[in-house]
């Protein structure tokens, strides 16, 4: 068993372009990681030290996360794009009731229920009501951006918690706490979509809905679990951004939402779904962040970063026209 499975047995083709192609794509994140750490290597001294190279994981564990989720829900042959919004929003609810007395447990209870609480909402309108998906999730992006301005005015919320602090600060011996929460994170989707019967399910739901269905799969609650998981992903992003910053931003301009689309189909998985590499979609998500490290430490413009990440869309977009 490995973590890059499709929902069903493909017949051999001979050697060709396209057999070519699909290890391209199916490699493509690890490749591209790789080159970049030489070339960054090669350009700054500060790359490789190890106060860079700890910030770099650290920013890298909340995408890992983020992406996790969306795998799921594009494993499916879905898309959530409300992700830009709800980690900020998980984010504010966790710093909100926490500057209102709530425990530190209880506002990260919170805090996650509050994402996946988007995540179960987008999951019944698309699978329940038959709503498109991106016109749904792209509806949930604007509404819980405005729900997290009205709760805060606009307001950054500063939190001060040991416990949060310390899950960015501390670790085990030189691992940080952070690095462990990533791999935990994708660790489980790994054992959820390939050693459990829900995993079949997503894997079977993605690659043929009808016959899914025709099967005896629930493809309407398969989809819905779906959109939920990628909503708590959405919550644990969150309390790793409150954690890592110190409380939460409601106007924070971010490039997660493109980035979690691209690390998963930059890690092998097929956007028509029926396909999934959780190892290829962390390896993305490093890259992503890898890809802004080495232009912050450059010193290249921010302005240019946008474009950056842009740029891996589209060729992520083109690598997926080589998946089978």
């Amino acid at each position: 068993m490995t973590a890059d499975r499709a929902a069903a047995p493909v017949e051999e083709t001979p050697r060709s372009g396209r057999n070519t192609g699909e290890l391209i794509a199916r490699y493509a994140a690890p490749i591209a990681l790789v080159a970049l750490f030489i070339i960054f290597f090669i350009a700054t001294p500060k790359f490789l030290t190890s106060s860079n190279m700890t910030a770099l994981f650290v920013s890298a564990a909340i995408l890992v996360v983020l992406s996790m989720g969306q795998q799921l829900v594009i494993t499916v042959a879905g898309i959530d794009l409300s992700v830009g919004s709800n980690l900020p929003w998980a984010a504010t609810v966790l710093a909100w009731t926490s500057s209102h007395g709530w425990g530190t447990p209880a506002a990260i209870v919170a805090g996650i229920l509050a994402g996946t609480i988007v995540g179960i909402v987008n999951g019944l309108l698309v699978a329940r009501l038959k709503m498109a998906d991106f016109i749904v999730t792209l509806g949930s992006l604007s509404v819980v951006s405005g729900l997290t301005l009205l709760l805060t005015s606009g307001n950054q919320i500063a939190v001060s918690s040991g416990f949060l602090q310390g899950l960015a600060l501390n670790g085990l011996g030189p691992i940080r706490w952070f690095w462990l929460a990533g791999v935990i994170v994708a660790l489980l989707t790994a054992f959820v979509l390939f050693w459990t019967r829900t995993g079949t399910y997503l894997l079977s739901t993605g690659g043929n809905l009808d016959a899914a269905r025709d099967v005896g799969i629930p493809v309407n609650r398969v989809r819905l679990l779906a959109y939920a998981a990628s909503g708590l992903a959405c919550g644990v992003a969150g309390v790793l951004f409150v954690s890592n910053n110190g409380g939460s931003d409601p106007s924070m301009q971010t490039n997660l939402l493109l980035s979690s689309i691209a690390a998963v189909v930059l890690g092998g998985s097929s956007l028509s779904g029926g396909r999934a590499s959780v190892l290829g979609a962390a390896a993305g998500a490093v890259l992503l962040q890898t890809l802004l490290n080495g232009f912050t430490l450059l010193d290249i413009s921010q302005y240019y970063q946008p474009i950056a990440v842009g740029v891996v869309v589209l060729g992520a977009a083109f690598i997926s026209r080589f998946q089978r």
